[in-house]
């Protein structure tokens, strides 16, 4: 490092060989410990600690913890060596310091305790938040992998575009962010949801691999796994690409990605690939956790006509698992948890003794028992746990249950990372108030069979080719092969109830340069903060951004959203009609 009348070293670089040395450090006060008349300090920065040793306490009017302090003395070594810091081998003899950043004698709370304290004071002073090494090295990591994508990506034959913040609003299928401007009186801008229309324009325009480090912006509320608001992507375009060409090169980036910057397990490519129908029928779940195996089966037939009342004439889903040493409180534990997402409970039998016991078994015939012991091959310790309700609900509820029961029953392989394609999504699918068809994933996306499956299929029957990357559990990316035909695209958005005036206005861009030779195109995008996820192995996404929003969409630091000036208001030819709060 360059010396400068602040540092001539950092706070993680100083080693045995350095004693004697004359250093100047500057950094943060991190502890004070003061025993009989010798105080040592450690001093953190952006790289380490160091340990300080102060024998003449007039060195240390007014230091406190987290001051910003210039510390000058000689490189020694340390009697009681710390060798779980880089620098436990040495500390800094200290000759002068000089607080170059007071501090208030009250903190909000101790850096060293961020982890433990309650996640809205964090969040409010997220600059000691950010303080916190484990934080502020996941920061970093950040960092690197932003710079690790781009370089892979460059070489790769990407290249790096930015695309427009300020947009036009679309029918995409979240809230968007309006913008007003003085420039036009009752017209807005929108901030965009994804660079969608813009990546194909480009594509349009004759680029051909297209890449963006992207914001996009949704006005709606939290998801377990999307922070409010905003958030990024690793945004891909190809032209003249096809489905295996995007996977090609998005199997690489993510496998890579993981490789580098975790010790997991990870799968190789090529990654599995499970039609989404088939990914509904087996784990109930368009994003199923492939480390868990348990699988789900259907047994609504089963069930039809049966005096259990609760699964009588509903959709009944199953999953086998292994329960030895599994006591009745287990199987009352999982049909707790099923009530609290709202389901009826759960039903099981288990061979016991080479019985079948459970809470339904004495309603069930001897038939009825020897089919199921056939049907599942249960052996002495296993058990089938059953849920119903109405069809969509039994889904919802099997898939959750199937993710419990890996966490409870720990067979979940916690050291792997394993991918898998969902493919072949519906097209549409039902509004559910309405019942008419609604784009189920991409509007842009190309349905199988083009033209001809919008005119001649039943909506609810066309494939699209639109493609979702799963990674434990978690949609990390989604894509498509990308819709390039005015014709298309116009039937595809009558289907949905958006005439062609609709198209025209709306995406006017887009439409028009399709009249104009569009080539094939395809692409994805990543969910790049939630990859980092499990990448750093956090469970809240706004452990691994540097100044998140809260789960309510407040950002507690900066004291947003809030109400503008009233003449910001009227520069804009806006007037609030809010009710008073009462």
């Amino acid at each position: 490092m360059k010396q400068n009348k602040y540092r001539t070293h950092t706070c993680e670089e100083l080693r045995i060989a350095d004693v004697g040395k004359e250093v100047r450090l500057s950094g943060w006060v991190n502890s004070i410990r003061r025993l009989g008349g010798i105080t040592f300090l450690t001093l953190r920065d952006n790289y380490g600690i160091t340990q300080i040793l102060v024998r003449d306490e007039k060195l240390l009017n007014d230091v406190v913890k987290e001051s910003v302090i210039k510390v000058e003395g000689k490189v020694i070594e340390r009697e009681s060596k710390n060798p779980k810091m880089p620098t436990g081998d040495i500390e800094i003899e200290a000759s002068s310091i000089e607080i170059l950043g007071k501090c208030k004698n009250v903190l909000p709370f101790e850096v060293a305790d961020a982890p433990q304290t309650k996640e809205e004071l964090r969040l409010k002073y997220r600059f000691l938040d950010l303080r916190h090494p484990d934080l502020h090295s996941r920061i970093l990591k950040r960092a690197q992998i932003l710079k690790f994508v781009r370089d892979r990506l460059t070489s790769l034959g990407f290249t790096e575009f930015q695309t427009p913040i300020l947009a036009n609003t679309s029918p995409e299928g979240a809230r968007d962010f309006i913008v007003p401007t003085v420039l036009a009186p009752g017209e807005f801008y929108a901030l965009p949801q994804s660079p969608q229309q813009f990546k194909q324009l480009l594509m349009v325009s004759g680029f051909d691999r297209y890449f963006q480090i992207a914001p996009c912006f949704r006005n709606e509320a939290a998801r377990a796994d999307r922070t409010p608001g905003e958030f990024y992507q690793i945004d891909l375009e190809m032209a003249f690409a096809t489905q295996d060409d995007v996977f090609e090169v998005c199997e690489t980036l993510a496998s890579e990605i993981f490789e580098n910057f975790t010790s997991l397990q990870v799968s190789k490519p090529p990654f599995k690939r499970i039609k989404w129908r088939d990914a509904m029928e087996k784990y109930c779940s368009d994003k199923p956790d492939l480390r868990n195996p348990l699988t789900v089966s259907d047994e609504t037939e089963f069930f039809k006509n049966s005096e259990i009342s609760f699964l009588k004439g509903k959709t009944v889903k199953a999953i086998k698992i292994d329960a030895k040493q599994k006591s009745r409180k287990f199987f009352d534990e999982i049909g707790q948890f099923v009530v609290s997402i709202e389901g009826k409970g759960a039903a099981w039998v288990k061979i016991n003794e080479g019985q079948m016991t459970g809470s339904i078994s004495k309603l069930l015939t001897e038939w009825q028992k020897q089919t199921l012991q056939n049907k599942f091959a249960l052996k002495e310790g296993e058990a089938v746990i059953f849920v119903g309700d109405e069809e969509e609900k039994a889904i919802y509820l099997a898939g959750a249950l199937r993710n419990e029961l890996g966490e409870r029953l720990n067979i979940i392989d916690k050291n792997k990372v394993e991918f898998c394609w969902i493919v072949d999504f519906p097209f549409y699918e039902k509004n559910p108030d309405t019942g008419k068809p609604d784009f189920a994933h991409n509007p842009f996306s190309m349905p199988q069979g083009e033209l001809e499956a919008l005119n001649n299929k039943n909506p609810f029957d066309i494939v699209a080719y639109q493609y979702d990357l799963v990674c434990n559990g978690y949609e990390m990316l989604s894509g498509a092969i990308r819709n390039h035909s005015p014709e298309i695209m116009v039937k595809a958005f009558e289907i949905a109830g958006y005439p062609k005036e609709v198209v025209e206005s709306k995406f006017p861009a887009l439409y028009n340069a399709f009249q104009y030779g569009a080539p094939p195109h395809a692409g994805a995008a990543f969910g790049f903060d939630r990859m980092l996820m499990p990448i750093m192995n956090q469970e809240s996404m706004r452990e691994v951004i540097a100044f998140p929003l809260n789960k309510n969409g407040r950002d507690l630091l900066m004291g947003s959203p809030s109400r503008p000036f009233d003449e910001q208001l009227r520069d804009v030819h806006i007037k609030l009609d809010l009710e008073e709060k009462k």
